[in-house]
């Protein structure tokens, strides 16, 4: 898993009918030092995020998994929505300080 910061939507009226009703994220990938990496990705949301937050992305097969056992056409999918992330006992995130 990788993490990543919302940054937006993306939104497709057409697009293969096992991914209607998907809601699609833009994301920006996360450095260790909680720095946004270049380049943006789209993934499936499958924990209702929001706009800025921080969350947990899968990618590959476990990306293409769903709760009904059909897979989806998918490369990635956003399974956590981040509360706090520490590295080396320093706190680089936090969901409650985002939101005061």
């Amino acid at each position: 898993m990788q993490i990543a910061r919302v940054c937006g939507t993306v939104v497709s009226t057409q697009k293969e009918p096992s991914l209607r009703g998907v809601k699609l994220l833009l994301l920006q990938f996360i450095d260790e030092e909680g720095q946004p990496l270049p380049g943006y990705e789209v993934a499936a949301d499958n924990v209702g995020a929001g706009f800025d937050e921080w969350v947990l992305v899968t990618r590959g097969s476990a990306a293409r998994q769903t709760s009904e056992g059909t897979p989806r056409p998918l490369d990635a999918a956003v399974v956590g929505i981040i509360d706090t992330v520490n590295i080396e006992n320093r706190l680089l995130y936090s969901k409650r300080d985002e939101y005061r």
